[in-house]
């Protein structure tokens, strides 16, 4: 354990003026709080706070997060107050503490909804001052130095994968690639020890048979970049075990199918050293193709800059060489531990390397529940990325399979919410189109839109998908609150009574909701039934339920009357939506039916599927079809067709259907035989008058044998 007076001279190494005496009566002020406490391994338990603090001493941070590591935990585990803190350290020093103290009370749950509160609560503190983060980070990687201790087999794997899925893409996300290789390998170890040795036993085998290869081709670099005139320190490395398994996951490879298991490193002088360097290398050296990447010139969202280029090396040897300056090795191993900011004491998250942060408390704000935000940041933190750029040249990193849908939400929630189309690299492409590096993106946006279902089916990036889903949800209950105050309206006149909002508030609390529209979205999702509501407001009511003549297919419907409900507005998959066994079109007789969690499907009223709700008329909604919909909307209706198996006969099919202005939207070939296909087709049309004309025009085809329209 580091003692007092060394944690106190490595602080002074580096900022001679730092406050030594708050150091000291921080170190001494732990050590009583937590008295006689032991860790699992044994230790004192105070010495885990001076080797986190010792952690932090190594980044080199500001004396607060210093005195914030040697207190962290004394609120969460000794008698002392936050009180007692701001009392002995100031202000700042409490809201520090305060933040990680708030961390750790939940960090102890194992269930998924803690682990995502738990980390909902580490971005709102992070986003006020991001060495709270740091701090957690420094904690963390001493707690997995010190894991092997705990005696449960549960809890490691627990705590290791939360490290491998949320702390570690955390430090590379801040740019600290050091604490992200070592925090991966400590997880790796835990949760796939037989695997991590495989490999660092195959590393070792190279190694002897390689007789010092590494040291070799260092100096061989060395010399070629000297002749050339830049002053270089090249360091050599094998991959860490963790890349290596994880690469060999990616490209689905085995161990001896990995030609680039070493990196080496150059650090130059200057930035022009840097091209000097790689133009050098690349005169000498056989290039491995789709291996170079410019950091330099398109830095990683964190700060990261270097170049990478992979070369067929010395003695014939696949290697990765990254060229980068001094300043910059200091940025890409630190990350934030190294800006100047943090050597003044600040935590600010102001500037373009902390974007992410900030698209994170975006994605909290739109988010439903925790464990919705965690899925979508777990999601956005782990891909790959790309690099795409607006028409006025500025640079966005993408994860890797983005569209232009993310793209647009990235440059602004607003571009996102109504963009219409896109351009890439000046061509109109689908907004489902996958960007590929270097890719120019004009997105183009209407007022008129609003973001559609549709594209959550492949968004990949968690900002876009949680703006999509929020505007699913407002809209979804929009029109839940409508459809149920329509239900509630109809039950109380057929009881004879006067909606009186009122009385119904007066009966919130029997369904233990809060307001009225609570209680109307409930009655259109289909959890409670207006008739519900009705005997709760007049308990008097008596039911009527058996004198209600059943509803049979063909012989019977729901009459029609004033509350008859339109459709307005169908988004599928919503409140309302169209049924996928009748596939009702305009000018056919159509009927509701409550669905719980789905709100109202709409049927045709010969429709089969109706056969099932006969015995349940309070499931059944009178509704009816309105015209100004009807007319600029497009439905789906769907046929049967067999067609003659010949040349020329499925392209005379579907031209028949693109001249009578019908959009084949699905099609699917049920059996096939040596004369004849059986088809269903999905089109997309107006009406039923519509789809009539086309099948009209299809049976008059010498192609088609037959063609009906398909109910299910």
């Amino acid at each position: 354990m580091m003692r007092q007076f060394e944690l106190v001279e490595r602080v002074k190494a580096y900022d001679p003026g730092a406050d030594e005496n708050a150091i000291n009566r921080a170190y001494v002020f732990a050590v009583q709080a937590h008295g006689s406490q032991k860790r699992a391994s044994g230790d004192p338990y105070f010495s885990h706070p001076v080797e986190v603090a010792g952690i932090l001493a190594a980044m080199k941070l500001d004396a607060a997060s210093i005195v914030t590591g040697l207190l962290h935990d004394t609120v969460e585990d000794t008698v002392a107050t936050l009180e007692q803190i701001e009392a002995l350290f100031g202000r700042d020093i409490a809201r520090l503490v305060d933040g990680v103290t708030k961390l750790s009370r939940l960090e102890l749950q194992s269930d998924q909804t803690k682990q995502a509160e738990n980390f909902r609560k580490l971005v709102l503190a992070m986003s006020e001052d991001i060495r709270v983060l740091l701090v957690k980070l420094a904690d963390r990687l001493h707690n997995m130095r010190t894991l092997h201790f705990k005696k449960s087999a549960d809890s490691r794997r627990r705590i290791a994968r939360e490290t491998m899925e949320i702390y570690a893409p955390l430090a590379e996300r801040i740019g600290m690639h050091e604490m992200k290789d070592e925090l991966e390998d400590l997880a790796f170890a835990e949760l796939h020890p037989d695997a991590r040795q495989s490999i660092i036993q195959r590393l070792s085998f190279l190694r002897d048979q390689g007789g010092g290869l590494v040291a070799r081709v260092t100096s061989e670099l060395e010399q070629l970049l000297a002749e050339n005139g830049i002053a270089a320190e090249i360091s050599g490395r094998e991959k860490s075990a963790y890349s290596i398994w994880r690469k060999m996951q990616r490209k689905n490879v085995g161990f001896e199918q990995l030609a680039d298991i070493m990196a080496f490193r150059a650090v130059v002088g200057t930035v022009e050293d840097c091209y000097h360097a790689l133009g050098v290398i690349h005169s000498r050296y056989p290039v491995v193709p789709g291996r170079f990447k410019d950091y330099l010139s398109t830095p990683k969202p964190n700060g990261y800059r270097s170049l990478h280029t992979g070369v067929i090396g010395p003695e014939r040897q696949r290697i990765e060489v990254q060229i980068r300056t001094g300043e910059m090795h200091e940025v890409n191993e630190l990350g934030v531990a190294a800006h100047w900011r943090y050597k003044q004491g600040s935590g600010s998250t102001e500037g373009p390397q902390y974007r992410w942060l900030r698209e994170l408390l975006d994605i909290l704000e739109h988010a439903s529940n925790p464990e919705e935000f965690l899925e979508h940041t777990k999601l956005e933190m782990f891909q790959d990325q790309v690099f795409c750029f607006t028409p006025k040249g500025d640079l966005f990193a993408m994860p890797r399979g983005a569209t232009p849908v993310d793209f647009a939400y990235a440059v602004h929630s607003a571009v996102g919410d109504h963009c219409v189309g896109t351009k890439i690299n000046g061509r109109i492409m689908p907004l489902r189109t996958q960007l590929q590096n270097g890719d120019q993106v004009e997105i183009i946006t209407s007022k008129a839109q609003t973001p559609s279902p549709v594209w959550e089916r492949f968004v990949v990036t968690g900002k876009a998908r949680a703006r999509i889903r929020r505007f699913i949800r407002t809209q979804q209950r929009d029109q839940y609150v409508e459809m149920g105050r329509s239900l509630i309206q109809r039950a109380f006149k057929a009881e004879g009574h006067e909606v009186q909002e009122r009385l119904i508030e007066g009966v919130l609390r029997n369904f233990n909701l809060a307001t009225l529209d609570d209680l109307y979205a409930a009655v259109g999702e289909g959890l409670n039934s207006a008739r519900e509501v009705v005997l709760a407001v007049h308990p008097q009511a008596v039911e009527q339920r058996d004198k209600v003549v059943p509803l049979r297919r063909g012989r019977a419907k729901p009459a029609r009357g004033e509350g008859g409900i339109p459709i307005r507005g169908l988004i599928p998959g919503m409140a309302v939506h169209y049924a996928g066994c009748c596939h009702p079109l305009p000018g056919d007789r159509i009927v509701g039916i409550v669905t719980t969690g789905k709100g109202v499907t709409i049927h045709t009223i010969d429709c089969e599927t109706l056969e099932s709700f006969a015995d349940a008329p309070e499931r059944w909604v009178d509704v009816s079809w309105d015209g100004s919909s009807a007319e600029t909307a497009n439905h789906v209706g769907r046929i049967h067709v067999i067609l003659l198996n010949e040349p020329g006969s499925m392209g005379n099919l579907t031209t028949i259907i693109g001249k009578n202005q019908g959009n084949i939207s699905n099609l699917k070939i049920t059996s096939r035989s040596t004369d004849f296909f059986e088809i269903l087709i999905d089109i997309e049309v107006q009406d039923v008058k519509h789809l009539t004309n086309i099948i009209a025009a299809l049976r008059t085809n010498s192609s088609v044998n037959s063609v009906e329209r398909a109910r299910a």
